[in-house]
């Protein structure tokens, strides 16, 4: 067999391709997290908000991460018509794909806890551990929000760690700009 005759047929060698498996999975619904974050709550109430490009700008000035959607779902939290906190759902970026999230935010604008609702990632979902969740409890904007510092770093998962902490920071900073005259 001649090496033209070779190389030419090569093209007959099925390729194979490895890829990563695609990983889209979706833990809670929006009822199921706001259920897990206030147990006790007796009514949800959804506050529309929309920013228009001065709000995001200053969002991105008091938060230091860019605010993406121009609408932000958050929820009053009321038990017997007292506030009881706010819910609010976001979507930072793992490495590649969206991370949808819950964070239950206090009248004094503390985390009370975050939920992974969807993560999408191949890696990283170490990040849906409730005790690597469990360090954002009691954060505010008096923390500095670095990784390995108030938030352990997961090796393999540092974006992931690294989106979901800026994005908690930027939610904290809505509430400052937005929701605390509220509380």
């Amino acid at each position: 067999m001649s090496d033209s005759l070779l190389s030419n047929s090569l093209w007959f060698i099925p390729m194979a391709f490895v890829a990563a498996p695609a990983v889209a999975a979706d833990y809670l619904s929006i009822p199921q997290a706001q259920q897990l974050l206030f147990p006790s709550a007796s009514s949800f109430i959804e506050r529309p908000t929309l920013f228009d490009s001065g709000a995001r700008s200053a969002i991105k000035s008091h938060a230091g991460t860019r605010q993406r959607q121009d609408h932000q779902p958050i929820w009053r939290v009321e038990k017997d018509g007292q506030l009881q906190g706010w819910f609010m759902v976001d979507d930072v970026i793992g490495k590649h794909e969206y991370i949808t999230y819950a964070a239950a935010i206090t009248a004094d604008g503390e985390v009370m806890g975050i939920e992974v609702l969807s993560y999408r990632e191949t890696h990283g979902a170490e990040v849906r551990d409730e005790s690597w969740r469990a360090n954002f409890k009691g954060k505010s904007l008096k923390d500095p929000f670095k990784l390995d510092e108030d938030v352990p770093n997961i090796s393999g998962a540092t974006l992931s760690c690294r989106n979901l902490l800026d994005g908690v920071k930027r939610l904290l900073t809505i509430h400052e700009l937005f929701l605390a005259r509220e509380s």
